[in-house]
């Protein structure tokens, strides 16, 4: 198959490419490195399945010609910094909405029939029941990343219906792994390095979410794509437990051997405006395809904190 990633250089989507890649898949990437990274994807440079186009999903022309002799879009790119969207608050509508409706059109315009779209659990808002299944509604988010992811999701729908469009979109749980490149692992790991003594830690540390492994995350949408054929399929994506901010800081401190390290917190429930303080998804409808997650909660932060820890040595 031939296939486009766009955010290929990114923390998912290099780890996608690397699966496709191995599947004998030809894969094209689509990225303008704003915020991914080449060194991701070095080792597939010189294979004959992997073509690099240095593009920007915000431009619809770029994105044409990307598109080009493709049979399905991976639709990974997107602001990867939600709190970023409270500074500069029209980050998420270029590129989320409108880089989604780039997809879409370009999709069209070239005639390629399948899209699989990187979605999020934010969609759902704050007060859904716990664990979340797919059918709650109405989603209501209350971060601007979140309203985009909704729209994209509204974008990819609209195509599938008016222009005969498959669509896959996945509702990712809090993605976490090696590669990382932001997150709260990641973070407290690079706090503990620069102060080993004190970890400063946003809000009451009670906020309590699911993680799942990037590994299981590629391995689920691939797993998913070749066992359900609708013509729009929604799927969570997530682990079976939650975590608590206070339990990633006590993991990370071990990992980093900063026994001495004193936690201090900020206040509040949250972490930031928009950050919902307790999220689940419910896995069942994934579960039911055949496909289960390899790592905890727990299993996926301590493997976050060691990898990141040796890209630091």
């Amino acid at each position: 198959m031939r296939v486009l990633v766009t955010g290929g250089a990114g923390f998912i989507g290099s780890h996608l490419i690397d699966r496709l890649i191995a599947r004998h898949d030809e894969v094209r990437v689509i990225d303008n490195l704003s915020s991914g990274h080449s060194e991701f994807l070095e080792h597939h440079i010189h294979s004959a399945q992997f073509e690099f186009y240095h593009g920007d999903v915000c431009s619809l022309e770029d994105v044409i010609e990307a598109t080009k002799g493709i049979e399905c879009v991976f639709h990974l790119a997107a602001n990867p910094d939600i709190r970023l969207g409270t500074q500069v608050t029209d980050t998420d509508l270029r590129q989320g909405t409108i880089a989604t409706y780039n997809v879409v059109e370009a999709m069209r315009i070239n005639e390629v029939k399948t899209i699989a779209f990187a979605s999020s659990s934010v969609v759902y808002g704050e007060n859904a029941p716990m664990p979340t299944p797919e059918d709650y509604g109405p989603c209501m988010p209350i971060s601007l990343y979140g309203a985009s992811k909704l729209a994209g999701e509204g974008l990819v729908s609209g195509w599938v219906g008016t222009f005969g469009l498959q669509g896959y979109i996945f509702r990712f749980a809090n993605i976490v792994g090696s590669r990382a490149t932001h997150g709260v692992t990641y973070d407290f790991v690079h706090k503990l390095r620069k102060n080993p003594n004190e970890l400063e830690v946003l809000g009451n540390g009670l906020q309590e979410k699911s993680y799942m492994d990037v590994g299981d995350c590629v391995d689920a949408m691939l797993h998913i794509m070749s066992t359900r054929n609708d013509s729009l399929n929604v799927f969570n994506l997530g682990s079976h437990d939650t975590i608590s901010v206070r339990d990633i800081a006590r993991i990370v401190i071990e990992e980093c051997e900063a026994k001495d390290a004193v936690i201090s917190y900020t206040g509040g429930d949250r972490g930031w405006a928009g950050d919902i303080p307790k999220a689940m998804l419910s896995i069942d409808k994934m579960l039911e395809t055949g496909f289960n997650v390899r790592m905890t909660s727990e299993e996926a932060i301590r493997h976050t904190a060691r990898t990141v820890l040796k890209t630091l040595r």
